[in-house]
């Protein structure tokens, strides 16, 4: 056993490295899901968004052993929050990564760490950390039988596919997210928008929208999924202010997981603790608390 360690390169993108990573989150969540707060749609999103902090990229951590990537220490868009994600055969490098992030990371910094995760947690408390009450939180949905729904009349679903539009679903994220007025669909805005579309693993089959009478994105869910794994990812999902309890959102949502269902998922999975997705049917699975320095 050989590890070596190296800074991810500083180089924005869907680049070799970026692949190597997503890879290895992919890998180490094959059988069993062991790092469910971090895995590699939450990676590609990551590096779809325009406000991820690419100066700071050289501060992501990497472990191999003998060449091959074993251990992981980053961030999501900046420095103040970390996530470490380990191989279950490597849980001794554990002490390490979160050495690397007390070091490298901003001095203001904070750890998600899985509530179950006992060997990050000790290594952590050794460290001088302690938990907070700051969590992020987990849900799962189980894919048994028909997954059907209802829309109101007028309403159809199609994906991004069959209509990439992205003026329409830059605007119906942007008002989804309680952002007041249009959004600025200027050629740079539309530009960083359009990121969204680009990674590797994107199908636009699975990103759906529900359209309103007029022809407007009235909501929409964003799925991730790979065929040769059992799960898909919910993210993002939004609905316009002025479509809201018609039942649209959840009509995105149970449609792109039986879009992932029909190719192959048995479960998917969303970031939140929101009552929105209990109410479809996901059931919470697990948290995430972060963890602070105390000095």
């Amino acid at each position: 056993m050989t590890i070596e360690f190296a800074s991810y390169p500083k180089e924005p993108g869907f680049t070799e490295a970026f692949l190597e990573v997503s890879d290895f989150l992919k890998r180490i969540n094959q059988r069993t899901i062991t790092t469910l707060n971090f895995e590699w749609a939450r990676w590609e999103w990551m590096f779809s968004l325009p406000y991820l902090k690419e100066e700071y990229l050289d501060r992501i951590g990497l472990w191999r052993d003998n060449g091959r990537l074993v251990a992981l220490a980053t961030y999501e868009t900046d420095v103040e929050e970390a996530f470490i994600c380990v191989d279950p055969q490597y849980h001794h490098l554990k002490p390490e990564a979160i050495g690397y992030v007390q070091r490298n990371f901003s001095p203001s910094h904070k750890i998600f760490i899985d509530d179950h995760d006992r060997p990050l947690q000790r290594a952590a408390r050794q460290r001088g950390y302690r938990a907070t009450e700051d969590r992020q939180s987990t849900a799962r949905f189980e894919i048994i039988g028909d997954v059907s729904y209802t829309l109101p009349e007028g309403f159809s679903v199609i994906t991004l596919a069959e209509c990439p539009d992205i003026a329409a679903y830059s605007r119906v994220l942007w008002r989804g997210f309680d952002h007041q007025g249009e959004p600025p669909l200027t050629e740079e805005h539309l530009r960083n928008v359009e990121r969204n579309f680009r990674g590797p693993h994107v199908n636009l089959h699975h990103k759906v929208a529900v359209v309103a009478p007029n022809g407007e994105f009235a909501a929409f869910c964003g799925m991730w999924y790979q065929p040769d794994t059992e799960y898909a990812l919910v993210e993002p999902v939004a609905t316009d202010p002025h479509y809201r309890r018609l039942g649209l959102g959840r009509a995105a949502v149970l449609e792109g997981i039986r879009r992932c269902a029909a190719d192959g998922a048995k479960e998917a999975y969303v970031g939140s603790s929101q009552q929105f997705y209990y109410n479809i049917g996901f059931a919470p699975d697990s948290t995430a608390s972060a963890w602070r320095p105390t000095s």
